[in-house]
């Protein structure tokens, strides 16, 4: 049995949710979304429709098949080039315009399929990992991922369908933004990697992550490619004098949004070519140097031994970091003693025990005199791992230096865990990390991804010690100023960190929540009152 047992049912079940509410195999009709008018308004030769039991395929919906055949290759192709470099990240914007023209598939049917063959043909490279981890149950986690994407497609052809152009482009940023959040946060198999906000981690526009978040710049993407969509179908449509006179109506406030939205896409782009100011540091603000070492699964004699070489290696060195379940129990009594001999910090991975046999994935903070001095629990267990228990409350270390909030491994994948580090008024964070070698290449640059994100979301700086890679040192602008490469056993990073006031959220904390209320709420009006009311949209 797979791990994601019940995920197929799951699936079926919203496909035909999807299917009842997008009317089935309704056909949909060559015309703008700005020429939008209710279907009962349309003339009759529009109304006409070509009967067929399914056994063969008309000219017209060959045509439709086709089309959508070919927007999925390029939002596919669209999607693994923007992830491949933090400079081709801009296109994105293309991948979600291709999602906006598989809305226009001839049924919820064909709109639920070609998304989720979408996404599943850009997870599954990505995250080739799952392989390596659970094997053929992989396929299942795959679909899992890609169930968003469909659902997706087929909502943003519901919204279209059910409320008309102008009202339907407006609604799909946020439904784009309350499954991504939803997705991502909210749910027991959630799983943020592969968003569109992490896509830009590492580029030039990286300043926009301190206003808008990782959930608001995916917004805002999604608002510049509905109104490069919009305005692309409007100039490429023909005219019919029905159409014609419908889209008078509607063209001011149509040109107003498409031209508002284009000017934001060549802003972005600029930004994006040039780079925004960072954010200046405090004169008053307090540092120290930060050293850790890359070590998977090492024996306690190896511990110490490459303590003793990060300890010659960064002799200035106040705090040392190692990385998760550097110790598979807590502290051995001989790392204590070392730090006691060199008067040295230490933050190291282990485990404390639990009831019923069980354990907590920890962070232990030993002192210059020996002893545990404080300790942070693992909040989000990894599904399906044997990750022990979650932490019951998030505290921040009082350090010499500050206030340091200490989330383990995949918390920092998570807003919700980190969000609560900065809340309480952590001035940075140290993040032990544990990603295996075998897990591969791709596994470990997708995971190195989330730390700048963060660290530009709440402007402070982030240290992330990884067993095998790849380790990183990022600023509050969340720019790179050191890291470790992978498989990199031994490998050494360190820096001088800086703790400046406290960091503050984005806007995006407010934006996310609202957007997903926004989705379920439309998705409550088109299932019982929005059933009469259809739109033409393709």
């Amino acid at each position: 049995m797979t791990p994601y047992g019940g995920s197929f049912s799951r699936v079926a079940s919203a496909i035909g949710f999807v299917d009842a509410c997008c009317g089935g195999n309704e056909t949909i009709y060559e015309e703008s979304v700005f020429a939008m008018i209710p279907a009962r308004e349309q003339l009759p030769q529009v109304e006409a429709r070509v009967e067929s039991d399914g056994s063969d395929i008309t000219p017209a919906r060959a045509q439709g098949l086709i089309l959508s055949l070919l927007w999925a290759a390029w939002a596919i192709a669209a999607f693994h080039v923007a992830y491949s470099s933090p400079n081709l990240s801009w296109l994105i914007v293309g991948y979600l315009i291709c999602l906006l023209q598989l809305a226009r598939a001839r049924s919820g049917g064909q709109a639920f399929y070609f998304g989720l063959g979408v996404g599943l043909l850009t997870a599954a490279p990505q995250l080739v990992c799952f392989w390596k981890i659970f094997g053929p149950s992989a396929i299942a986690l795959w679909f899992v991922v890609a169930f968003w994407i469909a659902l997706f497609v087929a909502m943003a052809r519901l919204v279209l369908s059910r409320f008309g152009g102008w009202w339907g482009a407006l609604l799909i940023p946020f439904i784009w933004t309350g499954l991504e959040y939803f997705r991502s946060e909210l749910y027991y198999l959630r799983f943020s990697w592969l968003n569109v906000g992490y896509d830009f981690s590492g580029s030039a526009l990286m300043p926009m992550f301190r206003l808008f978040g990782m959930y608001g710049v995916g917004f805002v993407a999604m608002g510049v490619a509905v109104g490069i969509w919009m305005f692309w179908s409007r100039l490429r449509t023909p005219e019919d004098s029905q159409v014609a006179a419908d889209r008078n109506v509607r063209a001011p406030r149509a040109r107003w949004f498409a031209g508002g939205l284009a000017v934001m896409a060549v802003v972005l782009l600029f930004v994006h070519f040039n780079g925004l100011p960072a954010k200046p540091t405090s004169s008053e603000a307090k540092s120290f140097r930060v050293a850790g070492v890359q070590l998977e699964f090492p024996g306690e004699i190896e511990v110490v031994a490459a303590l003793d070489k990060l300890f010659k290696a960064e002799p200035e060195a106040e705090l040392l970091v190692l990385s998760e379940y550097t110790f598979d129990g807590p502290v051995p009594e001989s790392v204590k003693a070392w730090c006691r001999e060199h008067r040295r910090y230490l933050v190291a991975g282990g485990k404390d025990p639990a009831p019923n046999a069980n354990f907590y994935d920890t962070a232990f903070v030993v002192g210059p005199a020996g002893d545990i001095i404080f300790r942070q629990v693992k909040s989000v267990p990894i599904q399906f791992f044997k990750d022990g228990l979650p932490a019951r409350e998030q505290k921040l270390w009082d350090s010499p230096w500050g206030k340091i909030g200490i989330c383990i491994c995949y918390d920092l994948s998570y807003t919700r865990v980190t969000d609560r580090l900065i809340r309480l008024g952590a001035q940075g964070i140290i993040v032990p990390t544990m990603d295996v070698i075998d897990w591969g290449r791709r596994q470990h640059e997708l995971h190195a991804m989330i730390a700048p994100v963060r660290a530009a979301e709440y402007g402070v700086s982030i240290f992330r010690v990884a067993s095998s890679g790849m380790s990183q040192f990022v600023n509050g602008s969340g720019h790179l100023l050191a890291k470790a490469g992978f498989p990199g056993q031994q490998e050494i990073l360190a820096g001088r960190l800086t703790m400046s006031q406290a960091g503050s959220l984005p806007v995006d904390r407010l934006l996310a929540p609202f957007a997903t209320g926004v989705t379920g709420l439309a998705i409550v009006w088109i299932v019982v009152w929005g059933r009469g009311r259809r739109y033409i949209v393709a």
